[in-house]
């Protein structure tokens, strides 16, 4: 199942037409994207049997808005990638870095970036979308609490995260439009393998970053079982699981991004996210 917010109305992408959950099911179903997790199973079930036809308008990939556009929390995790780990000269960890995105800061898939400054970087992460209230989940169960995936940029200000010592994370990750998802939420059955996922990104058509989620250091099930084991997790919840190498701010010479350019994202089985940079109004 590919759930998308067209509008500010949920429905399903099916082919690339749009399935509008609470018209096509006579408001079985709220139009409410955030409503979706309360009947989760409901929806797979009805959805397994829905057909775009030809009433079922085209997706304007232009007018789409983040697939969980207001979650209560957005948990993000630090060096969870070993070539990021070693391109930035730090130890692997020992836990999970999890710090947080402010939530303020979620956006559509083709959402423009605001440049905040001159050293502005990217990270394509896979993001993971909780599906129901759980708390001190085991690793060998966490996949049931997950509604499904979907694709992010974790936008970053390093010269604010870095402005002192100790960093501080939130703030420089958190900076209006700095968390694009999308296209769409995708349930697990739509993965081959959810543990083995590819990612890639590309700033002004050059390819910066190339990975697999099965070269997380923590994997999903190991980052909800930890994440659990102190916060309640709720419906809607996001967890962005990690950047792998390639981002700007450790080449050599540096690389931030610039009005201008876009910074194009793709995952395997969820699509792309296009987002062009600006100034900041």
């Amino acid at each position: 199942m590919r759930l998308v917010n067209l509008e500010g109305r949920v429905g399903l992408d099916v082919a690339g037409r749009f399935v509008d959950l609470a018209l096509h099911s006579g408001d079985r179903f709220s139009s409410d994207p955030m409503a979706a997790f309360a009947r989760w199973d409901e929806i797979k079930t009805w959805a397994a049997d829905q057909t775009a036809g030809a009433e079922g308008p085209l997706i304007d990939a232009d007018k789409l808005g983040a697939p969980v556009p207001s979650p209560t929390q957005v948990f993000a995790i630090g060096l969870n990638y070993k070539d990021h780990a070693e391109e930035a000269s730090l130890p692997i960890p020992d836990v999970p870095m999890v710090f947080t995105k402010f939530p303020s800061c979620i956006v559509g898939p083709n959402a423009d970036v605001p440049l905040t400054g001159e050293r502005v970087d990217w990270e394509v992460e896979q993001v993971v979308v909780i599906g129901q209230e759980a708390k001190d989940v085991t690793a060998a169960r966490a996949w049931e609490v997950v509604a499904g995936m979907t694709l992010g940029q974790d936008i970053s200000d390093r010269r604010l995260q870095f402005s002192s010592k100790p960093p501080q994370f939130s703030l420089g990750k958190s900076a209006t439009n700095f968390g694009p998802i999308g296209p769409a939420l995708v349930s697990l059955d739509e993965f081959p393998d959810p543990d083995a996922v590819g990612l890639r990104c590309w700033v002004a058509g050059e390819p910066m970053q190339e990975s697999n989620t099965n070269n997380l250091i923590f994997t999903v099930p190991e980052l909800i079982e930890y994440i659990s084991r102190f916060c309640v997790l709720y419906p809607g919840d996001l967890i962005f699981t990690g950047t792998p190498g390639g981002v700007g701010s450790v080449r050599d010479p540096r690389r931030y991004l610039a009005e201008g350019e876009v910074i194009e994202s793709e995952m395997d089985g969820i699509g792309r996210l296009s987002n062009r940079c600006v100034a900041r109004g």
